[in-house]
């Protein structure tokens, strides 16, 4: 009690005060850092007046208790600042580490996935033992220690030795068996089937044929083992007619004026686009029938090669358009506006040059000249012969399965990347099918592990799916997208396609949603060359590769993620420039013929780098790693298209000046929406899952929300099919100085208002909340 008496009295009774000493000790690992406060009195530790270490102020008596409150209580102040200074300088310096080491461009010392975005009871946790934590150069370099080119070339010799793994099959649904197995057996979280019930269209028990008819007389020219699914079936006859790969504007060189194709059979080869555009292509310029075989300048050794295909120009069942093809689903009786109503064949190089021969009329122009002999476009006039088509195929019902894995995220299992590859092929198909699924495989068997046994935490989801009956147009995945459309467009962020990634060695393959072409390049970064040594596959592509993308085709099972369900997504691989892959969708895909590429494993390991890495960083990072500002320079692009035709669509009382507002709209919503993202509290869970949100639905604002799913499919207006996308509103604007006549005014009208107030509402949807947006540009 006398110790306390006599501090109280020196307090307030006017003694000479003690100094008070600060003392800032920073902890050796950096990351925190406290304050000491002593308060001693004269006498302590027996110091002495002018030692350094304790230096005492004396100060006359205060005559008021209040003057010495005051001092206190700034005192007070002046410490909690300072405290406050230390507090917030090492915070920051544990942010810019953190960041040096969530994008690579640092080395780190430790690697969280918390980092810096983790509450503060996690923080406290990560400085006791327990599960490793990554950041995501540590997280990359385990990836790549742990895929292994035996292990894909264990996976791809399922395929040896097989005829045909059709759709629905014994051999398709055997392997379909193994994959579950395999599935399973890595510990996946979750593991199903999922059944549906389609249409598919077959050859029946006698193949189908081309004949020659002259002089009265029937000629077979062939008969071959392969078909084209969704042909017409029946026997239609008409003169041949040659129209190099049958795209529009090869349509274009030969109807001049005087020259009618209706009721001819066209002949084209294959390339450039699919069978079902070259179809439909020949369907409109009035033809019954249509040919196509395997040039051999673009595909070597395929003389004799017949190649398997469809012909809807679409995806999924076409007898369930928009519908999923679930058994307890009655259907309406429809179809596809996408079945050709014409006959289709496919037949060899060598059975055309024979019917070249025969055919005595105008040559073939130079850049139609392919590496059959004699090519010619068309008979002359006074020429009798025609060809006779006749197709035999058969409808059948058949029952598919869809094979799905997941690892499921810990912080948004609600939120999934999804990783697929088409299992079935109508013959081995070890480039087309094989090589996608052993990737898949072996993705999974690695990140399974790297949870499993390395105490990796994705935040996010990673479903792994193996699709059916992807040679009838991506209808596994179609069906899929269909039957959970309400749900996946919500849920699913990022699709990668493994399907055909190698395909040939010495060019790199991409086709991709402008979302992801940042994460692309910074992937391509940091996986090695293996055809160089020393070199990254940047190094390769160089810094215009975006220039390079390839348009995804109806033919590639991304296509209806991105058309139809508004999902980005990317479909990475090698293949040789100029140069077709001969055996693709033959009988001759066999993993023997495939060994033949130069150093196939190794390129097979690096396409399945890149895709597990861009399938880690999107569930790691706590911000999803889609550049959703990439989107205001592909608008500009069109924009700049646009721009002549503004004379044009003045003079018909129109403007494109609403069509530049909503581009303008939608740019200044991006930016508020990095303002956001950088002045948000990280650490706020609700927060950062909010902004993430809207994030990933940039994708699907870009479908337009004016036309119906079952009419119109796909409505992405960047990347779909039909008269809403921007790509037709430039061809119908050209129209108006090329052909002025026949532009339909209304149309264009509507393609406007479509277009402009599609971008309007992704612009409104990227600001956010309500009553953020409005319908003023």
């Amino acid at each position: 009690m006398d110790h306390a008496r006599a501090a109280i009295s020196n307090l307030f009774g006017g003694e000479p005060m003690s100094y008070t000493r600060f003392s800032i000790a920073r902890q050796m690992d950096g990351d925190n850092s406290h304050v000491e406060m002593k308060l001693s009195a004269d006498d302590e530790e027996g110091g002495e007046v002018g030692r350094p270490e304790h230096l005492h102020a004396s100060m006359p008596p205060p005559r008021r208790i209040g003057k010495n409150l005051c001092f206190l209580v700034i005192a007070a102040v002046l410490l909690l600042l300072i405290g406050f200074l230390i507090g917030y300088l090492s915070y920051r310096g544990r942010m810019q580490k953190a960041s040096r080491c969530l994008d690579g461009s640092g080395k780190c010392e430790m690697t969280p996935t918390t980092s810096y975005l983790a509450d503060d009871d996690e923080t406290e946790e990560e400085e006791v033992s327990g599960p490793p934590v990554f950041y995501w150069p540590k997280l990359k370099e385990l990836l790549s220690d742990k895929l292994s080119a035996e292990h894909l070339q264990d996976n791809l010799r399922q395929r040896a030795n097989k005829y045909s793994f059709e759709a629905g099959q014994s051999e398709d649904e055997a392997i379909a068996s193994y994959i579950h197995d395999q599935f399973a057996s890595f510990f996946l979280d979750e593991v199903w089937n999922d059944e549906h019930y389609i249409k598919l269209q077959v050859k029946s028990s006698s193949n189908n044929t081309v004949s020659i008819l002259e002089d009265g007389k029937e000629e077979k020219l062939e008969s071959p083992d392969a078909y084209v699914a969704y042909s017409k079936s029946g026997s239609v006859v008409g003169k041949p007619v040659y129209v190099n790969y049958g795209r529009k504007v090869d349509f274009q060189k030969i109807q001049k004026p005087g020259v009618s194709l209706n009721e001819t059979i066209i002949i084209f080869r294959a390339g450039k686009i699919t069978l079902a555009e070259k179809v439909a292509n020949a369907q409109e310029a009035g033809a019954v029938g249509a040919l196509m075989y395997l040039d051999p300048s673009d595909y070597e050794n395929t003389d004799m090669l017949v190649p398997f295909g469809h012909a809807h120009l679409g995806t999924g069942d076409p007898f369930t358009p928009g519908f999923p093809s679930f058994n307890h689903t009655q259907f309406p009786p429809v179809e596809s506006s996408g079945l050709p109503r014409i006959a289709v064949q496919t037949i060899s190089s060598k059975a055309v040059g024979k019917l070249f021969s025969k055919m005595h009329g105008e040559e073939c122009i130079l850049e139609w000249k392919g590496g059959v002999v004699g090519c010619k476009v068309m008979l002359n006039s006074t020429s009798k012969m025609t060809v006779k088509l006749s197709v035999n195929n058969v409808m059948v019902d058949r029952k598919i399965l869809n094979i799905f894995g997941a690892i499921k995220g810990f912080e948004e299992p609600d939120r999934y990347v999804v990783i697929g590859a088409q299992r079935d092929s109508w013959g081995p198909g070890a480039a087309k099918a094989g090589v996608g699924t052993a990737m898949l495989l072996e993705l999974a068997r690695v990140i399974s592990d790297m949870v499993k046994n390395e105490g990796y935490k994705p935040r996010r989801s990673i479903i792994f799916a193996s699709w059916s009956a992807g040679e009838y147009g991506a209808v596994g995945a179609t069906e899929w997208l269909e039957g959970y459309a309400a749900t996946l467009h919500a849920k699913v962020f990022t699709y990668i396609n493994l399907d055909a990634a190698v395909l040939g060695s010495n060019h790199v393959k991409i086709s991709a949603s402008p979302l992801l072409y940042t994460l692309l390049e910074k992937t391509m970064k940091g996986v090695e060359d293996p055809t160089k040594n020393l070199e990254n596959l940047y190094d390769r592509v160089g810094s215009d590769w975006v220039k390079t993308v390839v348009p995804l085709g109806l033919d590639n099972a991304a296509f209806p993620f991105l058309a139809y369900s508004g999902i980005p997504v990317v479909s990475f691989g090698f293949c040789n420039k100029d140069k077709e892959y001969p055996y693709l969708g033959t009988t001759q895909d066999t993993v023997e013929n495939l060994k033949m590429t130069d150093n196939l494993y190794g390129l097979m390991r690096a396409a399945t780098e890149v895709a597990g890495q861009i399938a880690l960083r999107l569930t790691h990072d706590h911000e999803l790693f889609l550049d959703f500002e990439r989107y205001s320079e592909e608008l500009l692009a069109f924009q700049e298209k646009f721009l002549p035709y503004d004379r044009d669509v003045q003079a018909l009382g129109l403007t494109l000046n609403w069509l530049f507002f909503a581009r303008g709209d939608f740019q200044r919503a991006t930016d508020a929406l990095r303002r956001d993202i950088a002045n948000s509290d990280r650490e706020n869970r609700i927060v950062r899952r909010a902004l993430n949100d809207r994030i990933m639905k940039v994708e699907y604002d870009f479908l337009s929300p004016y036309l119906s799913p079952k009419d119109a499919p796909f409505r992405h207006i960047f990347f779909g099919k039909g008269s809403h996308t921007l790509q037709s509103l430039l061809e119908n604007l050209h129209l108006l100085r090329t052909s002025r006549d026949s532009v339909d005014v209304n149309k264009l009208k509507e393609q406007l208002a479509l277009a402009t107030w599609t971008i309007k509402g992704a612009a409104n949807a990227l600001v956010g909340d309500i009553w953020d947006t409005d319908n003023e540009f």
